[in-house]
């Protein structure tokens, strides 16, 4: 059998199909893509890998991974997903090869205090998720317009919700609750953190890759969303996203943590919410203080000051609440770094690790220099006191694994 793991956006369709064997448990994935572009009248573009699969003879490959690439005409479909998915569902057929589709596993970023485990998609679920759309407005809304999507294309086959928020479900109560009257808390104004299936995924891998991962360790998931997350035991203790995916370190395009008091003067000015909501979200972070690019890659190419300042400050920040989540564990035994710029800014990595050798971090620059976020790499010395690895994510396989467990649990 084999899961479907998807991640939808507002234009945008991340899958990856992952077989699953008889116990349960989910191998890498046969087929990765995404496509991009998905807009009314428009044309889409897909790019899919495959794993390499062997010939007759065992020796030859019967056919190349890949990367492939292709249009997909949208026309003026009502949902452009349907054309997109017909296509998918051409691409799963050939590598199922007879296999059965158990259930779609979908990435939901925010799971309110309802949900503290993947569940199976019903009206119910549905209507509490979208109560949460001004929480996480640049996800939420399309990770439901997804799962309504792909529940037309694919009837009959169980759809699964695996929540960001899951992973911080058991925060301590210091670390959950705002300093507001009891009335708000009790109206589910709290923190929740988000990158959970991130995080779920890094814990599985370090286990098999260090003794010192149920210690105190600190999760660095670094890219266009930004978060860190303390650990101990194995569960998250502490972490710098909150109520929303606004709150911690500075974004690509989000500002991270603001004083609430600049949120005041500015709706003193005249901003309206929908304003502010778009100046927080999409306005603000590298791209605000660059005003160049969201992206790290298309900052660190620049010869723009303001690029400069806004790695620098984005480099601080990450400094600056590691700090913050060393001290929730009373110190630091490994660190971790995955996302897109974890995993591939080497500049980055030795500068958060040169800022925090008073914790005892020792990088061993060659090996941070040649690791290319391809595979799990440990990149500390000999002496350093503390581990640092770069592990890359995969939160397709951890929806996959979720949704995998929990049908175990309870069959459709």
């Amino acid at each position: 059998m084999a899961i479907l793991s998807v991640n939808a956006g507002s234009s945008t369709l991340k899958f990856a199909l992952y077989p699953v064997d008889a116990s349960g448990a989910v191998a890498a994935a046969l087929i990765t893509g995404s496509i991009e572009g998905l807009e009314q009248g428009g044309t889409a573009q897909l790019t899919y890998q495959t794993a390499a699969t062997s010939g007759a003879d065992g020796d030859a490959l019967a056919r190349r991974p890949g990367p492939y690439a292709e249009s997909i005409d949208v026309g003026a479909h009502d949902d452009p997903f349907v054309p997109a998915l017909a296509v998918v569902q051409q691409l799963l057929h050939e590598q199922l090869k007879g296999q059965s589709l158990q259930a779609i596993a979908h990435r939901v970023v925010h799971g309110g205090v309802w949900y503290r485990q993947a569940v199976v998609v019903q009206e119910q679920v549905m209507s509490r998720l979208e109560t949460l759309h001004a929480l996480a407005p640049l996800h939420q809304p399309h990770n439901l317009d997804g799962i309504r999507s792909l529940q037309r294309v694919f009837p009959g086959v169980p759809q699964i919700a695996c929540f960001d928020t899951a992973f911080h479900a058991d925060l301590p109560e210091q670390e959950y609750l705002f300093a507001l009257p009891k009335r708000l808390s009790g109206q589910g104004i709290r923190r929740y953190g988000f990158h959970g299936l991130s995080y779920q995924f890094l814990q599985t891998q370090l286990r098999h890759l260090s003794a010192r991962s149920e210690e105190k360790v600190v999760m660095a998931h670094l890219g266009n969303g930004a978060s860190l997350c303390a650990m101990q035991a194995g569960r998250s203790c502490a972490t710098t996203m909150g109520f929303s995916a606004l709150e911690g370190l500075m974004m690509g395009t989000r500002s991270g943590s603001l004083d609430p008091g600049v949120l005041l003067h500015l709706l003193g000015q005249g901003l309206s919410p929908r304003d502010l909501g778009c100046l927080l979200y999409k306005e603000s972070g590298l791209l605000g203080v660059s005003g160049v690019a969201a992206d790290m890659r298309k900052l660190r190419a620049s010869s723009e000051p303001d690029a400069k300042r806004a790695i620098d400050l984005f480099t601080h920040r990450v400094v600056r609440e590691a700090g913050a989540m060393t001290a929730c564990l009373q110190g630091l035994d490994l660190l971790a770094f995955t996302g897109g710029i974890g995993e591939h800014d080497a500049i980055l990595r030795q500068e958060v690790c040169a800022r925090l050798g008073y914790l005892g971090v020792d990088l061993d620059l060659p090996k941070n220099e040649q690791a290319d976020g391809s595979t799990a790499v440990r990149l500390d010395t000999a002496q350093s006191q503390v581990e640092v690895w770069l592990v890359p994510t995969d939160e397709g396989r951890m929806a996959a694994q979720s949704a995998a467990e929990i049908l175990q649990r309870t069959p459709v």
